[in-house]
């Protein structure tokens, strides 16, 4: 049996003594796909931060990619871990091609990897164009050329359907089952669940920072 790239026992998060977790065991395998579902608050968004090393560990036990969570230091975790949340954190007055050279450098990723990219996620045109300048759409696909650049293990996607238009969520779809076929692992929230379900995702619900019977 392959060991869990998530391995979850009781995981508490609580900020300002709030809990944004009240207890989550989960337990997720290599090369899965998984969709968090569960109304606003429902702790969603908290679980994937944990997941990335966003956010710390309050109680309880926490493993991401054989890296233990409680230990407070993630640094070498988010270096195998790639994150899109709903604002990409990209310089506006810099371009495309020259945002993901920056960040590619600061990782130590191939720069040569950077063309493939931009051509996978439809940018190939638009590499010499300033960030600022892009619709709310395509910062997204430079978003999703940086995860492939950086070859990330495990996927954690909040909502990743925001701002693509229909044709971009076929387009989304079919990267997603690619990067899944190549044996990174996914995790993502998504206000609308049936449409995922073309994915065939595993299901996890959360209610009041818990996983629920879905």
């Amino acid at each position: 049996m392959s060991t869990p790239v998530v391995r979850l026992r009781n995981a508490v998060v609580v900020q300002s003594h709030f809990p944004l977790l009240s207890g989550v065991d989960l337990d997720l395998e290599p090369g899965s796909l998984t969709l968090l579902t569960g109304p606003n608050g429902a702790g969603k968004t908290s679980l994937l931060r944990l997941l990335g090393g966003l956010v710390p560990l309050t109680s309880g036990e926490a493993t991401v990619l054989g890296h233990d969570l409680s230990g407070g230091d993630a640094r070498w975790l988010r270096r195998r871990v790639g994150w899109l949340g709903h604002e990409a954190s990209f310089y506006q007055d810099l371009t495309v091609r020259q945002n993901l050279v920056f960040a590619a450098r600061a990782l130590e990723r191939p720069l040569e990897a950077i063309n493939p990219a931009l051509e996978r996620v439809g940018l190939e045109a638009r590499g010499d164009v300033t960030t600022r300048l892009l619709s709310a759409g395509q910062r997204r696909r430079v978003a999703l050329a940086w995860l492939l650049i950086r070859r990330a293990e495990l996927w954690l996607l909040d909502e990743p359907y925001a701002s693509l238009d229909d044709e971009g969520r076929v387009f989304f779809d079919q990267l997603l089952a690619d990067v899944q076929a190549a044996g990174a692992t996914i995790v993502m929230s998504a206000h609308d669940p049936l449409r995922s379900l073309t994915l065939a995702p595993t299901l996890i619900r959360l209610v009041g920072g818990r996983v629920v019977p879905s």
